[in-house]
């Protein structure tokens, strides 16, 4: 029942991606046993002291009453990670169907966003195609995450992807190291696209791709002779169902071993997640590659 809850075209109907999120992430915690290390274990562990902008909800308020000072409670499993997105808004992810690659990437930022949030962890959100189009500094403070969320559903589909931009802002940026996740359909040479974000390993960060793709993309299926149009480039190319059935395939099935191949060579871990696939998925493989690199 879970999993069908969680169909990305049942999410689709969800108005707001603030209730998306939540939906998701609550049903998925919901279906958890126990995941303490992952930053859902409640064992206190020790105090910190408050700072301007820290979310008041963590306050132990007895502890105030007693000493008129401010203290948070921290728990046990908090990583206090710093979690960047990056999400890729290339006119190629405006591809597919109800929901099309834009917003199924929408639905999975969103929820993983929210998670971080609620593992008490700071999140931060790059958007891009070939320019960075908004960076929002990870936070956790008060309101931070409708801001993101905010940005994430007002984003719109652009013009062409150039991932060297938006990692270098990120570089640039960077000062303490963290989780970087990256979500994009990767419509590039996959060796440029890994010797972009490397640098992001070589300063300790921790790297997730998910791979963003239409179900027609990786099955592609026609009854005959029609015209593919490349979002990007406006190149029309005429196809069979017979290069769809063979060459194609071969492509795009190389592409993805190639990307998942060097990206795991280079210390990163790689998820390919198709616009159907339910976004308790998405969640448990960013758990999962959370917990190996702990």
């Amino acid at each position: 029942m879970q999993q069908n809850f969680l169909d990305p075209q049942v999410l689709a109907a969800i108005s707001g991606l603030d209730l998306v999120a939540k939906t998701v992430v609550q049903g998925f915690v919901n279906g958890l046993h126990r995941s303490p290390n992952f930053g859902f274990s409640q064992e206190f562990a020790e105090y910190q002291m408050y700072s301007p902008g820290d979310d008041l909800r963590h306050v132990d308020w007895n502890v105030y009453a007693r000493t008129e000072r401010m203290y948070l409670k921290r728990f046990k499993g908090e990583t206090n990670t710093k979690v960047t997105v990056l999400l890729d808004l290339s006119k190629s992810m405006s591809y597919g169907k109800s929901p099309n690659k834009l917003d199924y990437s929408r639905y999975l930022v969103s929820s993983l966003v929210y998670l971080a949030v609620q593992q008490r962890d700071s999140a931060g959100l790059i958007l891009f195609d070939d320019e960075v189009r908004q960076f929002i500094p990870p936070s956790s403070r008060v309101g931070h995450l409708q801001k993101v969320l905010h940005a994430v559903e007002k984003a719109e589909a652009g013009q062409h992807t150039d991932f060297a931009k938006p990692f270098q802002k990120f570089l640039e940026y960077i000062r303490q190291r963290g989780l970087v996740i990256v979500v994009s359909d990767f419509y590039a040479d996959p060796e440029t696209v890994i010797q972009t974000i490397a640098p992001l390993r070589w300063k300790k960060n921790e790297v997730v791709l998910f791979h963003i793709l239409d179900r027609q993309e990786l099955e592609p299926s026609i009854s005959g002779p029609s015209t593919m149009i490349d979002l990007e480039s406006g190149e029309a190319v005429e196809v069979t169902p017979e290069y769809l059935k063979t060459e194609y395939r071969t492509k795009i099935n190389n592409h993805i071993e190639e990307l998942r191949s060097k990206a795991q060579g280079a210390g990163m871990d790689y998820f390919l997640m198709p616009t159907d696939k339910p976004l308790d998925a998405g969640l448990r493989e960013y758990l999962a590659a959370r917990k190996g690199r702990m």
